[in-house]
């Protein structure tokens, strides 16, 4: 496929293999960008941002909702692509264009909600006889920069709100998985998005990242992907208005009155879904010592259960990783584990670029795959002596981006709650579950801002304050 800059499908001077992460076939090829491609397309977006700003807002509604319609109708297509970019299994992909288009259409909603307030400015001494209200306007240019685990819908996220709120959009996504963004763009072609505002490059993350960074017509950047690259984007920012959406090592804490089947199904759902490839999978399993074991012996069989394999096969439910560099790493962080005391009760294999999804005990907090972010299918359970200890190891990280708990103890779930520095806390849930209209986004090293259409465009747009003075 080519990329999409300056109004025109665009060639490079090189090309990159967009690879099949399960046999190594290429399933095709894209331009690997210049900064003069960054240069260009952000040229054009100048004046797309003119023409998004001046365009009615049930005109943008209207693009969106028709953008929606084409994903619904282009769902077997879209899910087949991005199995065979990213791994994911094709029954998990399918799922994924069906929240793609639910993301587009709560857009399309919002772009008809854009409102300021009335201030009453004779509320302090010396505003009387004044009118004062404000005006919410677009940012400009907004800049996307997205990861490859969920190539559309994370896409879908940051376009939909940017060009609801009024801006032009500049994409830049994962090198791994472009075809998925790709195809999001000319299906908002054919929706009628005018050319001139949206463009998508493709090529290396981090030299047309530092591009997209510096340059100063980019008010806006949207970043989803790991703590590391987020400080980076946001230590060359500079003035720009900023959304990250980071990592995380997410906990399941399960109290003694907890139903275990619920929570063991939970976990194989949380722990395992895109193998593991999701910010916030559940990857701390704390569990009271009194139910410890039980957990422990309903997890394992299930767990070895999970059918693996090819993605783009229906009875597939953990396909590969997206590199097989990420499945060694897996097993080298499992290898350190074990090599620490802790104990592999299910799966630990590799075969390829697919891990077997694993279930670890005797797990400790000064371990890696406790205090950093695995992102890959394995769970590791710690043992917890009660309510408050449980509490402590979960919020013993510095990350914060969703948690969950298990009790029918209203008490300990509140004091679950406001222990937890977390942008997300799930009572009898697994910490994966996400509305794309809910405010989603991270507390410490997860992250700045939040997503969801809704909250994404309060994010994409600025403030104007307008007085009339001596109305009196």
């Amino acid at each position: 496929m080519k990329m999409f800059h300056s109004g025109q499908w665009q060639t490079g001077s090189a090309e990159i293999e967009v690879t099949n992460p399960f046999d190594g076939s290429v399933i095709d090829t894209v331009p690997d960008g210049s900064t003069d491609d960054i240069t260009a397309a952000i040229d054009g977006l100048v004046d797309g941002a003119g023409v998004m700003r001046r365009m009615a807002a049930w005109k943008r509604s209207d693009i969106l909702s028709r953008c929606a319609a084409l994903l619904r109708d282009n769902e077997s297509r879209l899910a087949e692509l991005i199995s065979s970019e990213e791994g994911k299994a094709i029954r998990e992909s399918r799922a994924e264009v069906r929240r793609s288009a639910s993301t587009m259409q709560l857009s399309a909603e919002e772009a008809k909600r854009l409102t300021g307030e009335v201030v009453p400015l004779d509320a302090t001494p010396g505003g009387e006889n004044k009118l004062g209200f404000t005006l919410r306007v677009p940012c400009g240019i907004v800049a996307a920069i997205t990861p490859f685990n969920f190539p559309l819908n994370l896409v879908c996220h940051k376009v939909g709100p940017a060009l609801a709120a009024g801006n032009s959009i500049l994409v830049k996504p994962a090198t791994d998985t472009p075809l998925s963004a790709l195809a999001l763009v000319e299906l908002l072609l054919e929706a009628g998005l005018p050319a001139e505002t949206i463009a998508c490059v493709t090529g290396s993350g981090s030299r047309l990242g530092a591009a997209i960074c510096r340059d100063e017509r980019i008010r806006k950047i949207s970043f989803t992907g790991s703590a590391d690259v987020g400080r980076q984007i946001c230590e060359m920012a500079g003035l720009k208005r900023v959304t990250m959406e980071l990592g995380s090592n997410s906990p399941l804490v399960v109290l003694p009155d907890a139903d275990l089947e619920k929570v063991a199904a939970a976990t194989c759902s949380a722990g395992f879904t895109n193998a593991g490839q999701v910010c916030i999978s559940a990857q701390r399993l704390i569990v009271a010592g009194q139910v410890h074991d039980e957990l422990a012996e309903k997890l394992a069989p299930m767990i070895e259960r999970i059918p693996t394999g090819n993605q783009l096969e229906k009875t597939t439910h953990v396909g590969p990783m997206v590199r097989e560099s990420d499945a060694e790493r897996v097993g080298h962080w499992i290898d350190e584990a074990v090599s620490a005391g802790a104990n592999v009760i299910s799966g630990g294999e590799r075969s390829g670029a697919i891990y077997h999804p694993t279930l670890i005990t005797g797990a400790s907090p000064d371990m890696r795959i406790v205090k950093d972010e695995l992102f890959g299918p394995a769970v590791a359970m710690i043992r917890a002596d009660d309510v408050e200890h449980s509490i402590k190891l979960a919020a013993d990280t510095r990350f914060g981006l969703s948690a969950a708990v298990y009790t029918n103890d209203v008490t300990a779930a509140m004091k679950f709650a406001n222990g937890i520095d977390s942008g997300n806390i799930h009572i009898n849930g697994g910490p994966q579950w996400r509305a794309d209209g809910m405010p989603y986004g991270g507390l410490k090293e997860s992250g700045i801002g939040k997503e969801g259409p809704k909250y994404a465009v309060q994010e994409m747009t600025e403030t104007k304050m307008v007085v009339f003075h001596g109305l009196g």
